[in-house]
């Protein structure tokens, strides 16, 4: 049975003396300031606030064996008691084939007639595998459509906002719009030079000026295109604002952003974090969950819910580790409770209801 390395990511507030780094931290200049494997001393963890970083990735060492024996009345227990998850969105293999191969022609043919029809038939792909098994939730994991980050990020912004706004109780029509919104809203990236969008390592600031400019690109090359609504173009230019005015590229409070880009919003910094990029690993779902809840300054709170709501961080079988140091199966999840399911302790045999058994309240999902 193999090893897995046990790594984690860790807020600066809750950093710890002696703790090992599990990534290099550089300057704006790629300077190593922190190298990847130092041991962290007070000193450090007391500079990485005032770098603006806001955590950190720590090593814990390596884990037990990846494969768990469960026991065999513990293996009844969790059959008696498991419950499927909510529908989850599901990309057949010829389905994200199509849908990948429309989206590089969208990035690649910004100026072609048949623009809005590729649009629409990628869209029509995604309505349909929400509505064929009437799907209400998404699993991250499950979508994988491409390796290259645009395209993939495009179908996973577009699908995870249907599946919000579905939850939030917009009407298929509007589902649809916010679908075309997300495939749509990084279009003005394809303005962007090559050497500032496919950079390996952290924009400077001259250059992150640049790439701001990319919804104000992909509004100027869509508000040509006579089938797409004002509330889809208002999606792409207003995706990156926030509601306290500090977004960009308008700097726009809450009451004059559009609710496709509140929406898309949410999908679009959640797959940012979960994806692994050059510059920078992938948080943990769980950890971009987390950093999602703290935006309550800058995302809407009613779209933060239905995101929480859509989301399914410990599919049901998956095995994770409690607090209190035992490993568990999820049996059940809970809707309310993203991060709060119901497990079986793999050894004991115990059931822990985490979102409703108060004898739980002090026991978390590491």
């Amino acid at each position: 049975m193999g090893k897995k390395s046990r790594s984690r990511f860790v807020s600066t507030r809750s950093l710890q003396n002696g703790m090992k780094i599990d990534q290099t931290i550089k300057d704006r200049t790629g300077r190593t300031l922190i190298a990847y494997g130092t041991v962290l001393d007070d000193f450090m963890i007391e500079a990485l606030p005032r770098l603006g970083i806001n955590g950190i990735y720590v090593n814990d060492g390596e884990d037990e064996p990846e494969e768990t024996e469960i026991p065999e009345q513990t293996q009844k227990l969790i059959e008696k008691l498991k419950v499927s998850d909510r529908s989850r969105v599901k990309l057949t293999e010829s389905v994200k084939a199509r849908v990948v191969e429309g989206v590089q022609f969208l990035y690649g043919n910004t100026e072609s007639t048949d623009f809005e029809n590729a649009t629409s038939s990628i869209t029509n792909e995604l309505m349909k595998a929400i509505t064929d098994n009437d799907a209400i939730a998404i699993d991250i994991d499950m979508l994988k459509v491409s390796d290259e980050y645009t395209f993939k990020h495009s179908v996973d912004v577009a699908t995870m906002a249907m599946i919000i706004a579905k939850q939030y109780g917009l009407s298929k029509k509007e589902i649809y719009d916010i679908g075309i919104a997300g495939l749509l809203h990084d279009i003005g990236k394809s303005k962007i030079p090559n050497e500032v969008l496919n950079k390996p390592d952290r924009l400077t600031d001259e250059e992150f000026h640049i790439m701001k400019q990319h919804s104000l690109f992909g509004y100027d090359i869509l508000k040509e295109k006579k089938d797409l609504s004002k509330p889809i173009l208002m999606g792409v230019l207003q995706h990156h604002e926030k509601i306290n005015g500090k977004g960009y590229p308008l700097g726009v409070a809450e009451e004059k952003i559009n609710l496709y880009a509140k929406i898309i919003s949410v999908a679009d910094i959640y797959d940012a974090l979960v994806t692994e990029r050059p510059y920078k690993k992938a948080f943990s779902k769980r950890d971009a969950v987390e950093m999602i809840m703290s935006m309550t300054a800058e995302l809407d709170i009613s779209i933060m819910k239905s995101f929480m709501d859509s989301v399914i961080l410990y599919p049901v079988d998956s095995i994770v580790r409690l607090s209190n140091g035992e490993k568990a199966k999820v049996v059940e999840n809970n809707a309310n409770y993203t991060m709060r399911p119901k497990v079986v302790g793999i050894l004991s045999g115990k059931v822990y209801d985490l979102a409703n058994d108060m004898n739980c309240a002090n026991i978390i999902i590491l």
